[in-house]
């Protein structure tokens, strides 16, 4: 496929010479934290997953038809596979021979070193069966690439971040059945200079082959991640680095950084790299959002994007007559027997127990270890902007609402215990109390309103239509963000199991969209 000239740059200026107009789209694709996100499309249908770190279900699963909308379906694993323990980072989505691969990361049970295991399913809407670990390879491998060259499965993955010797991505040849290395493993690009190198994905155009990495670091507001080129004649290498490297840099007034993804080719041959981002300002908040780019090799045989060298938030739609729908909401009236796809846990930390249906939840659960213990049923924040709301149906005992959960010793709680409402902030493990008043009736709502991504207002009402505000100052939330992940509004509960959280719904509204 020789590219000259980008195809949205040649519509673009047939638009202009007919007074036309292409359609666009804005990033990210898909909203909230979803970070390392691996693509694939099967037929006419695209699929992805991303890093669920500490959430469970494991690794969410998403379809479009368009590469700019997209819908969750379920999860890779609805539970922990048996080898495992947590850290459950960058899988890779791979179809081959009618089936569904997903290479994951995640940490040993037995030792927490960190190793790459392997799961296969018909459909990548089911659930995956897993097959166990695949490769362990020193103090830790993470990140794996599946690639086909001429009927030769490999797998690379990268290796010795936790040493003190360079970071190195190395790969192995894979069995035709997926499942085994074969051969030495051997070493395909040194990160000799020191600035990382991780989420690698391989492809082949013409005389070479290329490899697409992320540079630099990964994680939280003051991440500078970016992407890098390598290539070779041979696919296990030596392999020289592009000297106009990066290839993609999000240092900008859009983004903070992008990087860490795969590619899909479209029927008609176009090359799509999805990865993820932190966009600049409140957004930030939102965490690592899958971004889309077009990708190309131009005539001096290297890797390009369409757009340019910079990432930006505004880009071509991928194919003619698509829309862009806006950011969803999101609804549980609990009247069916199985949560929403949706609903995610910290299952380190809490046993969770939930019993839903004919328009009720029951939620409470078992701390784990020296964790706060608050069993939390959360959800991603898709814009910096929203409000989240539940009426409360039972008085016991055990406090039950709503909280903002960064992790198991950092959390706000806005809740209701036996007859008071009480609003607690919950900071390295150390509890303070904020708010406390007399909850007059049975059935109670309670609201919570985020703005900017951090910044939250606490309402109390007895009929869900008039609400009422408990202060007019908003209490800062920004303390949440963990290095990896952000916080997420849901239910909470704490106390005995015997006396559960009772919900008759929750609903989120974004209000920017």
């Amino acid at each position: 496929m020789n590219k000259t000239i980008p195809i949205f740059l040649f519509f673009s200026a047939l638009c202009f010479n007919v007074y036309c107009q292409q359609e666009m789209f804005r990033n990210p694709v898909i909203h909230g934290d979803m970070a390392d996100p691996s693509v694939i499309r099967i037929d006419d249908t695209y699929y992805a997953t991303a890093t669920s770190s500490e959430w469970a279900p494991f690794y969410p699963v998403f379809v479009s038809k368009d590469l700019v909308n997209w819908t969750q379906t379920g999860h890779i694993f609805n539970k922990k596979p048996e080898w495992t323990k947590n850290s459950f980072w960058a899988p890779e989505l791979y179809y081959h021979n009618g089936k569904v691969y997903c290479y994951y990361t995640a940490r040993r049970a037995s030792d927490n070193v960190t190793c790459i295991g392997v799961a296969t399913a018909n459909n990548p809407t089911e659930e995956f069966t897993d097959h166990g670990l695949l490769i362990e390879h020193g103090t830790e491998a993470i990140d794996a690439f599946i690639y086909n060259d001429n009927g030769q499965l490999y797998i690379t993955w990268k290796a010795y971040g936790l040493d003190k010797r360079h970071i190195e991505i190395v790969g192995s040849k894979l069995s035709d059945d997926g499942l085994r290395l074969e051969g030495e493993i051997f070493s395909l690009l040194v990160d000799d200079e020191d600035i990382g190198m991780e989420g690698q994905y391989h492809f082949r155009h013409g005389d070479y082959y290329y490899l697409v990495y992320a540079a630099h670091g990964c994680c939280g507001f003051g991440s500078d991640y970016d992407v890098y080129a390598a290539r070779s004649k041979s696919f296990e290498g030596p392999y020289e680095k592009y000297s106009g490297n990066p290839i993609l840099n999000a240092r900008n007034m859009d983004f903070i950084s992008s990087g860490h993804g795969t590619a899909v080719t479209t029927p008609d041959g176009r090359m799509f790299y999805m990865c993820h981002a932190y966009v600049k300002g409140d957004e930030a908040y939102m965490g690592r959002q899958p971004i889309l780019q077009e990708m190309y090799v131009g005539d001096d045989n290297w890797v390009h994007f369409s757009t340019g060298k910079t990432t930006k938030i505004e880009q071509p739609m991928p194919f003619p007559n698509t829309k862009q729908k806006p950011v969803a909401d999101f609804e549980d009236k609990f009247r069916n027997e199985n949560l929403k796809v949706e609903w995610t846990w910290n299952y380190p930390y809490a046993d969770i127990k939930t019993e839903t249906g004919k328009g009720k939840l029951l939620l409470s659960g078992t701390p784990i270890g020296e964790s706060y213990p608050a069993t939390a049923l959360c959800v991603r924040a898709t814009t910096p902007d929203y409000e989240f709301h539940t009426a409360v149906t039972d008085k016991n005992n055990s406090m039950k609402g709503l909280t903002l959960y960064g992790d198991d010793k950092n959390m706000i709680i806005w809740g209701i215990i036996d007859d008071r409402f009480v609003l607690k902030q919950v900071k390295d493990g150390q509890e303070s109390d904020v708010y406390e008043t007399y909850a007059p009736a049975k059935k109670l709502y309670l609201k919570i309103a985020v703005e900017r991504g951090h910044l939250l207002y606490f309402y109390k009402s007895t009929n869900g239509r008039k609400w009422e505000k408990i202060s007019t100052n908003a209490r800062d939330a920004g303390y949440l963000v963990r290095w990896d992940r952000v916080a997420r509004p849901g239910l909470m509960h704490i106390g005995d199991v015997e006396q559960p959280a009772g919900f008759s719904y929750f609903k989120l509204e974004n209000s920017s969209k």
